[in-house]
C-alpha cells in the first residue's frame, strides 16, 4: 500500500489517478499512523514552501516522514515534496525537514543572448540530463515543470537528473530509499508514468 500524503496540494488527485493507472494500491491520507503503516510514501506538493511545511508539522507529518525515511521506507517526492527534504528554503526563509543537506533558492536566470529575461516560473516541457541512472527515465527525456524555486543539494552525489533554464540545476535526486523530482511525473505523460510504475513495482533505484 502506498500512502499519498495530503497537504491540500493542487496536484493531489492527478497524482492519485496516475499511480492507480500504473497499478498501485493507494490511500490519500493526513493521518501519520497510516503513513507509518504504508509500504511506500508519495509526497506531492504545489504552492508556498512555508505553508506546506506548517501543514506537515501541525499534523504531525513532519516527524512521521523523518522517521519513515530514516527507517528506509521508499519515498517519492514531487515538486514541493522534493524541496521539503532539504535544510532550508529562501521562500519565506523557512526550515525544511532536514533529511538532506542543502537549500532551496529562487530562480534568478540570466538574460538570453538577445537580452530577454527568462521567465519565472519555469513552466513547461524541458529535457533532463542523467547524472545517475533513474529507473523509468531515459537520458534526454522531456518532462513537465512548474516552479520558481529549485534545490541545491550540499552533496552533488545525490543529484540524479539535471535540466537547464538559464542555469543548469537539479531536476531530481536519488539516494538510498529517496527518489524526488522537481518536475511533475503525473503531467509528464508516458515518461512520468514510467517513473511512477517503476517506483510502485521496484523502489527507487535502477
Amino acid at each position: 500500500m502506498i500512502a499519498i500524503v495530503d497537504v491540500c496540494s493542487g496536484n493531489l488527485r492527478s497524482v492519485e489517478r496516475a499511480l492507480a493507472h500504473v497499478g498501485a494500491e493507494v490511500v490519500v491520507t493526513r493521518d501519520p499512523d497510516i503513513v507509518r503503516r504504508a509500504d511506500k510514501i508519495v509526497v506531492p506538493g504545489q504552492g508556498a514552501f512555508g505553508v506546506f511545511m506548517k501543514a506537515l508539522e501541525d499534523r504531525g507529518l513532519g516527524e512521521c516522514l523523518r522517521e519513515a525515511i530514516g527507517s528506509g521506507k521508499p519515498y517519492l517526492g514531487i515538486c514541493l515534496g522534493m524541496q521539503v527534504l532539504f535544510d532550508h528554503s529562501e521562500e519565506g526563509d523557512v526550515a525544511g525537514l532536514g533529511v538532506l543537506g542543502g537549500k532551496v533558492v529562487r530562480f534568478r536566470p540570466p538574460a538570453t543572448p538577445e537580452g530577454h529575461a527568462l521567465k519565472v516560473p519555469h513552466m513547461g516541457w524541458n529535457r533532463v540530463a542523467m547524472k545517475q541512472p533513474v529507473a523509468g527515465i531515459a537520458d534526454g527525456a522531456h518532462v513537465y515543470f512548474v516552479h520558481s524555486y529549485y534545490c541545491v543539494p550540499a552533496d552533488p552525489e545525490v543529484v540524479a537528473l539535471e535540466t537547464t533554464h538559464g542555469i543548469t540545476f537539479c531536476a531530481a535526486i536519488q539516494s538510498a530509499n529517496l527518489l524526488a523530482c522537481q518536475f511533475h511525473p503525473e503531467k509528464s505523460q508516458l515518461v512520468g508514468l514510467g517513473l511512477l510504475e517503476t517506483f510502485v513495482s521496484g523502489g527507487t533505484a535502477a
